[in-house]
């Protein structure tokens, strides 16, 4: 049987894909990506640096097809072909699909293997200066406000009983919304907002909540955005 390769790839800055996932992606025909555009572009540019990754190929996983390509896969590595499973940015299955796929190797025999690498998570965690002994990561919040609120108090209770630090993925149409709803809850908390990590315009933003509401209603946010507190 083959292997199946979880690798991670950088969140921002090229130079952070590691040694190890340039073996596994050289040697691997066949690389699952949620957008095969993006993870072609990928390749091309690291291939003027660390050389040719040869022909590959590509071919996408993402949310809505997990399902469908599960059998397409254990196919090739029962066939004794590896395959590469790797999201956009950073650790795949970490808000990104593929878990399915691996609970299926798993009960199917398959070997699989974590590639370890970027994670806007832990790189959020280690220059929030907020406490990191312990933390607690809950992914994207709901997108329907009353969903969202709900899903804020049940964290509020658990976190009486579990202190640690908060971390969450938002989208930056809704930020300031839900920094909004975090006041409502929480109350004038510390809070970190990191966006854009590794990249030339990487920012974070150490304040209340109060303030920082204010900041990102005169300063509207692009990029890739992590909440702690």
């Amino acid at each position: 049987m083959g292997n199946l390769y979880i690798v991670s790839t950088p969140i921002g800055n090229l130079q952070d894909i590691t040694l190890r996932a340039i073996e596994v992606l050289k040697k691997t025909v066949y690389i699952a990506c949620e957008d095969t555009r993006k993870s072609g572009f990928l390749l091309k540019t690291l291939s003027s640096e660390f050389g040719s990754f040869g022909d590959k190929f590509l071919f996408s996983l993402y949310e809505e097809n997990e399902v469908k390509r599960i059998d397409e896969v254990l196919n090739l590595l029962k066939n004794d072909q590896d395959v590469a499973l790797i999201s956009d940015a950073g650790t795949p299955l970490i808000s990104d699909p593929g878990f399915k796929l691996v609970r299926e190797c798993i009960a199917n025999g398959i070997k699989v293997e974590s590639i370890p690498g970027p994670s806007s998570v832990i790189s959020a965690l280690v220059v929030s200066g907020l406490p990191t002994d312990k933390f607690t990561f809950v992914g994207f919040l709901p997108k329907k406000p009353g969903h969202r609120k709900q899903f804020l108090e049940n964290l509020k209770s658990s976190h009486q009983l579990i202190k640690s630090t908060v971390i969450f993925f938002e989208s930056p149409f809704r930020l300031v919304k839900t920094l909004e709803e975090l006041f409502e809850v929480f109350g004038d908390l510390d809070l970190v907002v990191a966006r854009e990590l590794t990249k030339i315009h990487e920012e974070v933003k150490r304040d209340k909540v109060s303030e920082l509401i204010k900041f990102y209603k005169r300063k509207p946010v692009k990029g890739e955005v992590v909440v702690l507190f």
